[in-house]
């Protein structure tokens, strides 16, 4: 397939640059750079043929996309959660898959590693995982457990220096080229802890997951367990039950709100442009008052979620984001993200499902990402706990 000419220009209907900092545009600018270059000529053909990028590891390790949060001494960033965002939205603009793999070893697993773990782990994981050197994933879902996490299966037993694992997880982003994995399992008590698992570990296997229609240039597989021996020294010691792997997919959400507003961002560019070039009736279509109005709704949507997740960045710096605030900014950029896409498939037309453009890719893409890391609904009653006081769960 012909590699395709990026000619992205980012949408900023009400000056929003303005609230950035000049390190958050450059930081937003060299992603959005390696994106021209390195991604969107090679993306099609590599969800076309259902395979992922493995040079992109080393690449987005170079920069400084894994664990930009975390504290320079570990590999790490030192950035703010703007910078995290920015980074974040122009990786999905480019593919949704991409920023998943970042998201995956900075959110789900360099994070709990630093917050939870010893000084022994950060030293020895953060630093190759943020430079790309090891991949990592995040190992919750199980194939009967997905929303309701609290009902895992998979368990450990102690033997000694040793615990012994048994159990599967499900859906999991990177793990057929996974290094390591953090996975959530219940000791003897049902007690939740966060266990490092290495491949290699005798009995530990991560088959591929094949036949999706969305996330095709992401590498998804399952977790599989049996007897595995993993050292007591991969406990991680500083949290016990669900809080610590919620706390994970806290940070990870806050990525995919701003994730999904770069795919969003990427539709509606390409929607725009082919309006203002394609003629029919003797006339360009964005002439056209049903097209003016599918695209004025798009960029009125982008604009009112670029406040929103950037009103998030200021309370996640802050330290004053809550949960269900973060829900609600990922619940909100997924939804418009899946209608734009959905709206700019119509304006392009039968073109609008060919790989020439990005828009069907990102379309099936975005099925995903409205769905992990906690489901549309899941959000919307997470919302309503919060702001009524009852638990729907229950």
């Amino acid at each position: 397939m012909a590699a395709r000419t990026d000619l992205f220009q980012s949408p900023d209907y009400f000056q929003l640059d303005e609230l950035l900092t000049e390190e958050h545009k450059m930081v937003r600018d060299a992603v959005r750079n390696y994106v021209k270059k390195e991604i969107s000529p090679i993306i099609e053909e590599y969800a076309q043929n259902a395979a992922f990028p493995e040079q992109i590891v080393p690449q987005l390790g170079q920069l400084g996309c894994f664990g930009p949060t975390i504290p320079a001494q570990y590999g790490g960033g030192g950035l703010d959660y703007i910078s995290y965002g920015l980074m974040m939205q122009e990786l999905e603009r480019g593919d949704s898959g991409v920023r998943s793999t970042a998201s995956v070893q900075g959110s789900l697993v360099m994070f709990p590693i630093y917050a939870y773990g010893s000084e022994d782990q950060r030293n020895k994981y953060l630093p190759k995982l943020a430079s790309g050197e090891w991949l990592g994933c995040f190992g919750l879902t199980e194939p009967n457990h997905g929303s309701n996490p609290a009902g895992m299966l998979t368990h450990f037993t102690d033997a000694g220096d040793y615990v012994i694992l048994n159990g599967a997880k499900m859906w999991i982003s990177n793990a057929p080229f996974a290094d390591v994995a953090v996975v959530w399992a219940k000791d003897e008590t049902g007690e939740v802890h966060g266990v490092i698992v290495e491949r290699g570990m005798e009995g530990f296997t991560t088959p591929t997951t094949h036949g999706k229609w969305s996330l095709r240039a992401s590498a998804t597989g399952e977790l599989v367990f049996h007897d595995v021996k993993v050292p007591k020294a991969n406990i991680l010691p500083k949290v016990k039950g669900l809080k610590g792997s919620l706390s994970c997919l806290t940070k990870a959400r806050f990525g995919i709100a701003w994730g999904a507003l770069g795919a969003a961002m990427d539709c509606y560019d390409t929607a725009l442009r082919y309006s203002q070039e394609r003629v029919q009736f003797g006339k360009p279509i964005g002439a056209f008052q049903l097209q003016q109005k599918k695209l004025a709704e798009m960029i009125t949507e982008i604009t009112k979620a670029q406040l929103l997740v950037w009103r998030l960045g200021i309370l996640m710096n802050e330290e004053k984001a809550t949960p269900a605030q973060v829900s609600m900014a990922k619940r909100n950029s997924c939804e418009i993200a899946a209608q734009i896409a959905r709206d700019a498939r119509q304006i392009l037309g039968g073109m609008g499902i060919t790989g020439e453009y990005s828009v069907m890719r990102h379309m099936m893409n975005l099925e995903s990402v409205i769905t992990y890391e906690g489901t549309h609904d899941i959000h919307l009653l997470i919302t309503g706990m919060d702001i009524t006081g009852f638990n729907a769960f229950t």
